[in-house]
């Protein structure tokens, strides 16, 4: 049996521990993702969605608990282990686009690319593709601020995927667009993510959009429990 893409294992995470204003965020987080599963995180704002996904990512490290990414225990592991693990196996995506505005969305792809040793050649090869994928290949010229809202979040769904990884974390990836545009984009981004056969964890509000994953998880008091 092939191991879980990412494995949480009592996972415990506090602000200003011991003190009288501690905030005790998450309270013994227990997931398991398996390859090529899509699992929704549903959770109000300040529920500690973003801190859960910060320390699966390993952007964050956990009080007490085990991180484990591909099979790999990722406790203990230096600075320089888990940016390594980091770039290459697990992909970002957040509410706001965060593209960096003196380049092209062809050059936003490929940067990630360079920056873990990938050929320029081959780099734009995979940005191009990638930019095909979700409708914007003929912008790929274009600064982000000459794209739209939507098509500046399709450009940094594909830099997530650039680097080809196994893991994507998403924190209300939709969230800063409208309705009408929230739902084109999220399809496009189901699409990539079928295609590529990534296992994701997406964070939303959006409960329609919840709907359209592979399983409903809430955080509800620190915990996981099954929607």
């Amino acid at each position: 049996m092939n191991d879980p893409v990412l494995s949480l294992s009592g996972i415990t995470k506090s602000y200003n521990p011991g003190k009288p204003n501690e905030v005790q965020v998450l309270r013994g987080v227990d997931l398991s993702i398996a390859a090529g599963e899509v699992v929704a995180l549903v959770a109000p704002s300040g529920a500690g969605k973003s801190t859960l996904l910060h320390i699966a990512g390993l952007l964050d490290t956990p009080d007490t608990g085990l991180v484990h990414i591909g099979g790999a225990d990722m406790t203990g592991r230096s600075d320089r282990r888990r940016t390594r693990v980091r770039r290459a196996d697990v992909g970002f995506i957040y509410q706001f686009h965060h593209l960096l505005p003196e380049f092209t969305a062809l050059e936003n792809v490929m940067l990630p690319q360079l920056a873990n040793g990938t050929s320029r050649a081959a780099a734009e090869t995979r940005a191009n593709a990638l930019l095909d994928k979700v409708g914007i290949a003929a912008r790929a010229g274009h600064r982000p601020a000459a794209l739209s809202g939507g098509e500046q979040q399709r450009v940094a769904f594909c830099r997530a995927l650039a680097n080809a990884p196994g893991l994507l974390l998403a924190d209300e990836p939709t969230g800063n667009l409208d309705p009408s545009t929230s739902d084109q984009v999220f399809g496009a981004l189901m699409e990539l993510v079928r295609d590529t056969g990534l296992s994701a964890l997406i964070a939303t509000h959006n409960l329609d959009l919840a709907a359209r994953m592979d399983r409903q998880i809430r955080l509800d008091n620190g915990q996981l429990v099954p929607v």
